[in-house]
């Protein structure tokens, strides 16, 4: 019974957490120009762990109880998502603004992903419906002890994919040695980040 809990948490925690989002997209990025890598990996997962945690131990049923509480959550996320869509646009559309993999642009400071980071995390409302309210949902339908295996298994799946995704994009470094890359990338980024907005409402 344990196992099943635990693999049917990695397997549904993993789906969720590999679909594209803002948070993969800026973990990418900042992997893709190898600024403090392991800080946003660090984010990330703990983010993810907090929040699987608490939607196990029910806090997923006090989100959905309350509308008034989501909805700020969402005009906040949108919010944030449609500036940096506008941020990522702005580089796709201008060459001499696109960031360069062998450092050519000016680095910005730990607080700045910090706060960036944190903000992709926490202001997009789809990781609370996908981590809290469903993870948190299915993972407390498990009989006893099930649930915190089921919880620990989603875990496992978001150490594993942030790890992978933000040591992984190393390999994509001949690829983004051109500037073109990056204004394709900034380009899709900017797409993401209007759609998850747009479908917020």
């Amino acid at each position: 019974m344990e196992v099943s809990a635990f693999l049917k948490g990695m397997g549904l925690g993993g789906g969720l957490i590999i679909a594209i989002g803002s948070q993969n997209a800026y973990l990418l990025r900042q992997a893709l120009k190898r600024e403090f890598v392991l800080t946003c990996i660090a984010i990330c997962v703990i983010c993810d762990v907090v929040l699987i945690g608490a939607g196990v131990a029910g806090m997923g049923q006090l989100i959905v109880g309350a509308p008034a509480l989501l909805l700020w959550i969402k005009i906040a996320g949108a919010g944030f998502l449609f500036w940096y869509g506008l941020r990522a646009a702005r580089s796709a559309l201008n060459p001499a603004a696109v960031a360069t993999v062998d450092g050519a642009a000016p680095a910005i400071d730990r607080r700045t992903v910090i706060a960036a980071m944190l903000a992709f995390s926490l202001l997009n409302p789809h990781v609370y419906l996908d981590t809290v309210v469903l993870l948190g949902s299915i993972g407390g339908q498990q009989a006893g002890n099930g649930r915190w295996y089921f919880a620990f298994g989603a875990m496992l799946a978001s150490l594993l994919w942030f790890t992978s995704l933000g040591l992984g994009a190393r390999y994509l470094t001949p690829v983004f040695a051109k500037p073109r890359a990056w204004q394709i990338l900034d380009g899709i980024i900017a797409l993401v980040m209007f759609a998850l907005a747009i479908s917020l409402f």
